[in-house]
This record gives C-alpha cells, structure tokens and sequence, in this order.
C-alpha cells in the first residue's frame, strides 16, 4: 500500500488554486461531481502522480479547518529561494526555523486561504528525501 494524496475541503476553488499554484503546484485535471461541486487535482513538476485534491462543495458551506488535521509538510531544495519566490508571489511565508537544532532541517510555515497549515522543509545536506525509520535510530 501508499499514500496517493491529500485532499482538503476548500470554500473558494479559484483563490485556492491562485494559492496552491503560487505555491509550485499545477493542475493536472478537474472532476465536475455535480451541483457546483468540483474536485482539482494538483501535483508539482517531475512527480509521477497527483498529490493534493482540492474538493469544493459549496453547498456545505465555509470549511472548518478546525477537526483535527494539523498539517501537510513539503519538501524543497533551498528554503531560502522558495521563501523569496513565495515572498514575490503575494504569499505570506513565516520565518525560518531550526527544529532540530544547526544542523537540522530547516523549516518555514505558511497557511492557505482556508487556514491549512503547510510546513516547508529543506533537508541539511546528505540527509534523504522524507523521514524514515533511520531517523530515529
């Protein structure tokens, strides 16, 4: 088994793609599921499949963000560049932080238009992509 996607509840389809394209992400398609209702799905450049949904369903009303999700957490190359393209973008990065310690990841967080939290990590050199059991051996 794997993880396909995440998929998040959004209150207005065209800001949040205007965010999540901002972002680095593009449209791979859309589903029309009826009622207004649609699903956008997105991925970055060079991955070999989706993996971000956008659900919009505007019959339910505005999304609460508040149901326990906490976050999705993406990788970059370089922290530093991304915040300044995000930055020239219109979006609102946080500051960099070093949760573990200098020689750590680097992180920085950012929230979308409809409170999701998103954590932006650069992984110190050497390090391989993602977490793994290694990482806490």
């Amino acid at each position: 088994m794997k993880t396909l996607f995440v998929s998040y509840r959004v209150t207005d389809l065209t800001r949040s793609l205007d965010f999540y394209t901002a972002l680095g992400y593009v449209e791979l398609g859309r589903v029309d599921t009826g009622d207004r209702s649609h699903l956008a799905i997105l991925g970055f450049p060079g991955e070999p499949a989706a993996s971000l949904e956008l659900v919009h369903r505007p019959a339910d009303g505005r999304v609460d963000v508040g149901s326990g999700f906490d976050h999705l957490a993406i990788q970059v190359d370089t922290l530093a560049t991304t915040l300044d393209r995000l930055t020239d973008a219109g979006l609102d990065p946080g500051p960099v932080q070093y949760p573990g310690g200098p020689h750590g990841p680097k992180t920085s967080w950012l929230t979308d238009p409809d409170g999701y939290r998103i954590e932006l990590v650069e992984w110190p050199p050497g390090h391989p992509d993602g977490i793994t059991a290694t990482d806490f051996s």
